[in-house]
């Protein structure tokens, strides 16, 4: 499993708990705002399930028997039901689009923090490796060579 506090992994979909790797910070902040709104879990299930091969094969079979059975005349009918059913599947479509925009950003932000602390302690790290360095220098070959003036020819 993965290295989650138990409330954590319950937050997270099934999907994400697959195999051994550690999640992102951002990915876990994300899970757990969209578990604490009812309106957002049932969008996103909406979402997954207007996602799916089930979705389509269901559909195809109502479809059919509406036209073949349920009316004479199907298309006004028909067509204002899946005119409807697109309207509301476009919103659930942007609805996801829009929040996994905001997720995209958390983590870049995330990621940008973590790379400029990791560039300062770096330009720190070379900082002290350099003079470390020159210090040692300077006690192994003594003070005049610190300078690397031009050599005298006497």
């Amino acid at each position: 499993m993965t290295s989650l506090r138990p409330e954590a992994s319950r937050l997270v979909p099934r999907r994400l708990l697959k195999g051994t790797e550690i999640h992102h910070p951002a990915v876990i902040d994300e899970a757990r705002k969209r578990n604490a709104s009812f309106q957002l879990r049932i969008a996103d299930q909406i979402t997954t399930f207007a996602g799916s091969m089930s979705f389509v094969w269901i559909h195809a079979a109502i479809f059919a028997l509406w036209m073949l059975f349920f009316e004479h005349s199907p298309w006004p009918t028909l067509t204002l039901v899946v005119s409807l059913e697109a309207i509301f599947l476009s919103t659930f479509v942007m609805i996801g689009q829009n929040r996994q925009a905001a997720f995209q950003q958390t983590k870049a932000d995330h990621d940008y923090q973590a790379e400029e602390l990791e560039l300062k302690t770096n330009t720190e790290l070379t900082r002290e490796i350099h003079r470390l360095t020159a210090e040692l220098h300077r006690r192994l070959m003594g003070p005049a060579s610190a300078d690397h003036g031009p050599a005298s020819a006497t």
